[in-house]
């Protein structure tokens, strides 16, 4: 066979098992036996070897798995990967529901529903119909690139159905041009999670503690091969960006036709997933999943509720982490009844100290608890759990172990009421109560304290310095290394090769880690510094609007409340922060020592917007709500959600109803979203 022959030979065969894969996988309804598909792989398997410069970018023999990798790269999201509010009771979907209704000024609103499936949320991009890469979700904008290991699972196509190419993954058709970025959920059935459980403990390995964790250990293999050997499936349910000749024939106008689309490029989409006139159909939909939870192949713990209509679904738009048009509709928890073998006291990194229970190991769906959280003594004392109690313990959004109730009939007697200690357990200090929670009064201090802090200021989303796990920063405090923060910028090589474990290598590592932490993004530093109420998006905040850390040093209150999303008790604490003299010095420490948080430019001159609130309303054709917000803001604005005497401007697009009435009976500018653009300048 010569190299054209092999090149068509090579390109039919591709085309064949990917067909085969999308009726086995995709639609189960093969139309050749094994043996048949076998003799295909190895007859492409064998030309590949032979011409390997003709390999495609989207060959079925990439799924076998490759050779063994040594990390997984960083890699921006094409759009962000939002999480999704949860609530547990009718009562807070129907509050969902008229919040929807309310801002869409609409009577009722038909709602997509699908299984909130249990498993690790992937973004899968395709370039000209060609599956180009494949990523875990992390933080929401950047995950971990795990493409390879990706490529090995059947049920995620590596080229989208309906595409041409050009045999080399270029377009030749303009139904092919284009990106896409679908997210969907890996999932591990739960037979063959029992299956690798069982394997893994004959080979005297740690078990998987639940499914989900062995979908996200699976995806995360070093070596694609492990990956290639456990059978997951890929399960597709959005399309977050799409751009290209992919939506040519027009884009999807409801949640139902996206779902199709999927489905029509090769994804596996759940079939029961339907759309609700309401929500008592979605209520009905919950119950039945509920009922036949135990017997599915996977593991679900709710379900999902999305306005079917895409284009209300731009108009309500999203906050910083969750969109505004969909809600997890969770199930009860499940619960299991173990023993009080006694309460600790934990102290944290802020110094709030908090008792857990500790139990009599139980099973609670699939994990092993042994501990729960009681909160703080309101808590305790609402409950009355003492130490020999028997309790009825469940994981809060099947997650974080909680005791429910303590069954009082099979107290023991001589049981005696718990009480929050006087003193810290951990140094000793004075411990002071401060609304419903107990503090200790010793600050960094504590060494509980300062070993909490450092582990967030050190932790991924923050500084990200690797190789500063628990056991080091316990050493470098306790030989007195490290006293607060600042102190890791003034570690020598001399003073890590004394922490025990660490040999050459590992000091130079540590060393450059720690090197290249001296550059953050304002908003990690910001996240990194542990101030009470600041997550990722309230620092995020704080670095758009102020651009450079010095104006948070004379920030008031007030000043800060002005920054939309930000209200009282944020703004108290961060300016609590920012006036501290020992936290001055600190940070002044860390500016010393070349610490230098990257500033964010800030356009010259007066801003466009500035000293305007201004109000979206209405569908805009050009821009997604959030992005329309971020513009206004970028430009000066502070943006309000409902028309009030403090908005000066309304942007209305196409549907915009009652608040551009209200807008003109107290008399505000409103403009459209050609001169909104035009006011920006662009």
């Amino acid at each position: 066979m010569n190299h054209s022959e092999a090149r068509r030979r090579i390109a039919q065969l591709s085309r064949e098992i990917h067909e085969h894969d999308q009726r086995y996988y995709g639609e189960d309804r093969p139309v050749i036996s094994d043996a048949e598909y076998d003799r295909l792989f190895r007859e492409l398997k064998e030309l590949e070897q032979q011409f390997p410069e003709l390999k495609l970018p989207d060959s079925p023999t990439l799924r076998v798995g490759a050779a063994l990798r040594t990390a997984f790269k960083k890699v921006p999201h094409v759009a962000p990967m939002l999480s999704l509010d949860s609530v547990m009771d009718a009562d807070e979907v129907r509050e969902f529901d008229a919040r929807v209704r309310r801002s869409l000024e609409v009577d009722a609103v038909d709602y997509w529903v699908e299984p909130k499936f249990d498993g690790l949320s992937i973004e899968l991009v395709y370039e000209n119909g060609v599956l180009s890469r494949g990523s875990t979700r992390g933080n929401g904008e950047v995950g971990e690139d795990i493409t390879e290991n990706l490529r090995t699972i059947r049920s995620i196509p590596l080229r989208l159905g309906g595409t041409d190419g050009d045999g080399r993954g270029g377009a030749k058709a303009k139904g092919s041009a284009g990106v896409v970025s679908v997210r969907g959920e890996a999932l591990i059935p739960l037979k063959e999670f029992e299956a690798l459980n069982k394997q893994l403990i004959q080979n005297n390995e740690e078990p998987f503690a639940n499914a989900r964790n062995a979908a996200a250990g699976t995806v995360r293999q070093l070596d694609p091969r492990i990956t290639a050997s456990r059978k997951l499936s890929f399960y597709a349910y959005e399309v977050i960006f799409a751009h290209g000749g992919l939506f040519a024939n027009g884009a999807p106008e409801t949640q139902q036709q996206t779902v199709e689309r999927l489905r029509a490029w090769g994804f596996l989409v759940d079939r029961s997933a339907r759309r609700c006139a309401g929500l008592d159909e979605a209520f009905a939909y919950h119950a039945q999943l509920e009922q036949r939870r135990e017997k599915l192949e996977f593991e679900i713990d709710g379900i999902v509720l999305k306005v079917d209509r895409r284009d209300w679904q731009q108009q309500l738009g999203a906050r910083s982490r969750s969109p505004r048009w969909a809600v997890a509709f969770k199930f009860p928890p499940r619960q299991e009844i173990t023993r009080v073998r006694d309460i600790v006291v934990q102290v944290g990194r802020t110094g709030k100290l908090t008792p857990v229970a500790q139990l009599e190991p139980v099973n609670v769906s699939g994990v092993t608890v042994s501990r729960a959280t009681l909160h703080n003594q309101d808590e305790v004392d609402r409950k009355d759990v003492r130490v020999g109690d028997t309790v009825r313990v469940r994981r809060a959004g099947d997650v974080i172990p909680e005791v429910v109730e303590v069954i009082r009939d099979k107290r023991p007697s001589g049981t005696e009421p718990f009480v929050m200690p006087s003193k810290c357990p951990v140094c000793g200090a004075k411990v002071e109560r401060v609304g419903a929670y107990h503090v200790c009064t010793n600050g960094l201090a504590c060494p509980a304290q300062l070993e909490g802090r450092i582990h967030h200021f050190v932790s991924r989303g923050a500084m990200d310095i690797t190789g500063l796990g628990g056991k080091t920063v316990r050493q470098l405090i306790e030989k007195g290394l490290v006293r607060d923060i600042a102190d890791l910028y003034r570690l020598t090589l001399i003073d890590l090769a004394t922490l025990t474990g660490f040999a050459e290598k590992s000091i130079e590592n540590l060393s450059a880690a720690i090197e290249n932490s001296k550059r953050p993004r304002l908003d990690r530093f910001l996240y990194a510094l542990g101030i009470e109420h600041v997550g990722d998006t309230v620092a995020r905040l704080l670095a758009d609007h102020y651009g450079k850390i010095d104006p948070l040093f004379t920030a008031n209150p007030d000043q800060l409340q002005e920054i939309h999303g930000i209200g009282p008790e944020v703004a108290e604490s961060v300016h609590r922060f920012f006036s501290s003299a020992r936290n001055r010095k600190v940070l002044e420490r860390l500016f010393q020592a070349g610490v230098k948080p990257q500033s964010r430019a800030r356009p010259e001159g007066r801003q466009p917007l500035a000293g305007e609130t201004v109000v979206f309303t209405g569908s805009l054709q050009g821009l997604t709500r959030p992005e329309a917000q971020r513009r206004a803001e970028a430009a000066g604005a502070r943006v309000a959600s409902g028309i009030s005497r403090k908005v000066t401007l309304v942007v209305a697009g196409a549907g915009a109803g009652s608040k551009v009435d209200e807008a003109g009976k107290l008399g505000l500018a409103v403009i459209d979203e050609r001169k909104f653009l035009e006011r920006i300048g662009e």
